[in-house]
């Protein structure tokens, strides 16, 4: 019966506080207007007016009513700050738990049931922090006190442990704005404001967040550092684990404004994106654009022949390219730079301590850039081939006739369409139902028509089941729309997805949490759990590029240096990308499925570049520019470009995203011709088209009639 009776009750007095009209006497101007009055009364019956005033605090605390932070500064005023602080200081923890206990008894419940699986994991973070947490949320209050009672109610905190830790939590604020309004009380006339008690009443009230937030921050500092002893003395400021690009760019930074940082590799310097990556994925394209480019010549009006690939060749093409970009990221060019580079296996010992070859080092900071590697799925009967991945695929010393590429992701895409054009007989399996599933649908039907087109066998929906090997020869089992497919190949590259590496240097240790994706938790500033111990690149995610890797080791590498002054937040506004497939593929911002999921107004300008001159006489008239802006407005919110040199083209947008410039800005920008940078300068011209003001456009139409005549 408790439910029903407590709610007609609440029912009853909100009715009785909307139709009393409460609220005309919870302002400022109603008290100031019966101060006097007031504190007659408190002086003839203090007792009485003390606790008459305690009860009206809890009332309007525990129905959860505009108006307690004023009578938090009117107690002050009142019964200045002792006696003040002693009444709201209970009162509003009474109301604050009353209100916790209602919404726990109507609501839990109901919300137990709706929303199971989310209160479970709110309850296990509870369980384990939730003092920690009410605490953090009552000092310093990101959201208003009468919010957290409510939401506070439905978890599985302890009621005791909710009264305690909200009077403790409170109590500083309280006793700010108690002091506050001892000097509201005080003011006479205007000319009080500027009198140095009050003024220093409010400048306390101004800083109390930020004094707070940083008691805060000390507070869970000392909390989880407590198991780990800090030297007195410190070897480096920075170790940095892993020399791929956040690496390499976060010591590269450290050192440029010369701090003592050491850079530790165990394989190869420059990590993925040289050694396996981007640097020979590009150079292959490379090739097997050119194969391709003769192989179709007769659409110029050239004749040549393409001769057979030499698989041979063409790596120790990659290999030589990879020999030039080398020295960017050599030992030597960084110890030149002041890095000390120690090619080796780190651990982490301790937030302050690293080893490598039983050397240990200690610092103020780490910086994790360990990368990612190729992500393999269980697949039964995988381990009874030598299967490729974007690692190995390097090291082939001949071209597969058969060959099949699980993935339909940028590198899956690249890697099919690079294959193909080489010679090899590709088919791409993709489990989901297309092709770049994180681009718009138009995108991926654009992709895999163009696959198909160079007689690639695209197929979607379909899932790898098993590796089986009958009579000497490999079959991928699959399951497409309820039948089974089985498939021979030569070889078979597995390009799914990319795993952190998160394993075996230190991380367990020190209990560093994982996010469900697998990689390193860290907070807008790069920080784990541990606030000196930052994690960049694919590690951490949320993207993994090479570009957006160097753009967090900035912001890792500043604020550990210079955090204890000021720090930044990563910023992700404007995240370009391209997958180097023929034609190109490049977006930053939103498209049109992210916006829709987001629930964003936006408009679609397009432009087919089959119209643009230059690119009819390259004969590289595919593909099309798509750009979303706010409804009536030049604002750009995306962009994405299918085309030849999309990669290059993007800039401009990105450009214009980054400082604000709409289309407008680009339309009156000079584009030189012909080349492929006037796409951009169109699509702000049909943008501009279908944005005319039709209205003016008449007048001026008169206009001209009237002056000829």
């Amino acid at each position: 019966m408790k439910k029903p009776i407590v709610l007609i009750l609440l029912i009853l007095v909100m009715t009785g506080v909307f139709v009393l009209d409460i609220g005309q006497y919870l302002n400022l101007a109603f008290f100031k207007s019966q101060q006097q009055a007031l504190e007659s009364v408190i002086y003839a019956e203090p007792l009485l007016s003390g606790l008459s005033f305690f009860a009206v605090y809890i009332a309007v605390t525990a129905l959860s009513l505009p108006g307690a932070l004023l009578l938090t500064l009117i107690a002050g005023a009142l019964f200045g700050f002792y006696w003040g602080l002693l009444i709201v200081s209970f009162a509003s923890t009474i109301g604050a738990t009353l209100a916790f206990l209602v919404s726990r008894l109507l609501l839990r419940d109901w919300v137990a049931l709706k929303f199971a699986k989310q209160l479970k994991a709110v309850n296990q973070g509870v369980d384990k922090e939730g003092a920690f947490y009410l605490f953090s949320l009552r000092l310093i209050p990101l959201f208003p006190f009468f919010v957290i009672n409510l939401l506070m109610g439905l978890t599985s905190i302890k009621t005791w442990t909710f009264f305690w830790v909200s009077q403790l939590g409170m109590l500083a604020g309280t006793m700010v704005y108690v002091n506050a309004g001892t000097q509201i009380a005080s003011l006479e006339s205007l000319s009080g404001i500027v009198s140095f008690p009050v003024l220093s009443a409010f400048m306390l009230l101004g800083l109390f967040p930020l004094m707070a937030k940083r008691v805060l921050a000390l507070v869970a500092a000392k909390k989880i550092y407590r198991a780990w002893p800090k030297p007195k003395t410190f070897d480096n400021d920075v170790i940095v684990i892993g020399a791929g690009a956040g690496g390499l760019v976060s010591a590269y930074i450290s050192a440029a404004v010369n701090a003592k940082v050491t850079l530790i590799e165990k394989s190869a310097m420059g990590g993925d994106c040289l050694n396996t990556g981007c640097v020979p994925s590009k150079a292959v394209i490379r090739s097997a654009k050119l194969r391709h480019q003769i192989a179709t010549s007769d659409q110029w009006a050239v004749t040549a022949n393409a001769e057979p690939c030499d698989m041979q060749a063409v790596m120790a093409r990659v290999k030589k390219v990879i020999e030039r970009i080398e020295p960017h990221d050599s030992v030597e060019r960084y110890q030149n730079l002041g890095v000390n580079v120690i090619e080796g296996e780190a651990a982490i010992t301790s937030p302050y301590t690293v080893t490598v070859d039983n050397q240990e080092l200690t610092t103020r900071n780490i910086i994790v850039a360990t990368g990612a590697g190729p992500y393999v799925p269980p697949i039964p009967g995988l381990s009874q081939i030598n299967y490729l991945t974007s690692d190995n695929v390097w090291d082939l010393e001949y071209l597969p006739k058969r060959l099949i590429i699980l993935g339909g992701g940028p590198i899956g895409c690249e890697l099919t369409q690079a294959f193909s054009r080489l010679g090899s007989d590709v088919t791409q399996v993709e489990m989901l139902p297309r092709l770049m599933l994180r681009e718009d649908k138009d995108i991926s039907r654009f992709v895999e028509a163009q696959f198909k087109a160079e007689a690639i066998n695209v197929m979607t929906d379909t899932k790898a089941v098993e590796v089986i090997i009958e009579q000497g020869e490999k079959l991928l089992v699959c399951e497409k729309e309820g039948q089974i497919l089985r498939l021979p190949f030569d070889e078979l590259l597995i390009a799914v997805g990319r795993k952190p590496h998160t394993q075996g240097f230190g991380l367990e240790l020190l209990n560093i949490p994982l996010s469900a994706n697998g990689t390193i938790e860290v907070n807008e500033y790069q920080q784990t759990v541990y606030p000196n111990i930052y994690a960049v690149g694919d590690v951490a995610g949320p993207y993994q590029f090479t570009h957006t890797a160097a753009h967090q080791a900035w912001y890792a590498a500043v604020n550990a240096l210079f955090g204890v002054f000021k720090r930044f937040k990563t910023d992700y506004s404007v995240i370009p990308w391209a997958t180097f497939i023929d034609p190109e593929v490049a977006r930053v911002g939103l498209n049109e499925q992210e916006a829709q999921e987001q629930n964003v107004a936006y408009e679609t300008t397009r432009y087919d570049i089959d119209d643009l001159d230059r690119a009819i006489a390259d004969g590289s008239d595919k593909g099309f520019i798509k750009v979303l802006t706010m409804p009536g407005s030049d604002k750009i919110l995306g962009v994405t470009i299918v085309g030849t040199s999309a990669g290059e083209l993007i800039a401009e947008y990105v450009l214009a995203m980054k400082h604000g410039l709409g289309l407008n800005k680009i339309l009156g920008t000079i584009h030189i011709y012909p080349t492929m940078m006037e796409a951009n300068k169109y699509v702000a011209g049909m943008w501009k088209q279908q944005h005319k003001p039709e209205r003016i456009l008449k007048w001026l139409e008169r206009w001209h009639n009237w002056r000829r005549g």
